[in-house]
């Protein structure tokens, strides 16, 4: 089995890369999915974290909402580390479960927005990272996520900055350009992790 961890700051086009891997016959192990996941009504991880922020990180079903929680997260880096807490070693276990069940000739690459930020870069094989110009991340972030500036610059400046992610990277996929010019760039990276 090859572990790769795959990364790149918000609105970078990681789930591009991603996407394009599973194509090729990548196990995915996506942490903002299984993030989702450990935190969905009826959850001990839902249990926590409205035992940590109160029922007003809950919307009207019971689900928990988002965009409320990140909204005072993201503003706070005492209330992010809270939720991390809670949220980190659930989508550690859950991963570890998934990559377990991949089999022993898979290449496993593990979807890990904040990779560089926990020092994960030991646990893998190989990194990947996906860098995108801050300006281009901006404009998908706005254009494409429906972001104000502040909301999107607020999320790029609660994660480690290119240069912290770049020197991490064993593999550099450039997503500043179409998709025409990505896909031989994940291909290559594809060809480089089979033959491990």
């Amino acid at each position: 089995m090859t572990r790769a961890g795959l990364t790149g700051g918000i609105g970078s086009g990681k789930s591009t890369v991603s996407a394009l891997l599973v194509s090729y016959g990548a196990v995915l192990i996506d942490a903002d999915r299984i993030a989702r996941e450990v935190v969905e009504p009826g959850t001990p991880g839902l249990a926590a974290v409205v035992a940590e922020f109160g029922t007003g990180v809950l919307l009207p079903d019971g689900s928990l909402d988002r965009p409320g929680l990140g909204s005072i997260v993201f503003a706070d880096p005492d209330r992010l580390a809270a939720l991390n807490a809670i949220v980190h070693p659930l989508v550690r276990d859950l991963s570890s479960r998934q990559e377990a069940a991949a089999g022993p000739g898979s290449v496993v690459v593990h979807d890990v927005p904040l990779l560089a930020e926990n020092a994960l870069a030991p646990l893998y094989d190989a990194v990947i990272v996906v860098d995108a110009a801050p300006s281009t991340q901006l404009d998908r972030l706005v254009r494409l996520r429906g972001m104000t500036q502040e909301e999107a610059r607020a999320r790029m400046a609660a994660q480690a900055t290119r240069e912290q992610r770049l020197a991490i990277a064993d593999f550099v996929i450039d997503n500043d350009g179409p998709l025409e010019a990505l896909e031989p760039q994940v291909r290559k990276v594809w060809d480089e992790l089979r033959s491990r």
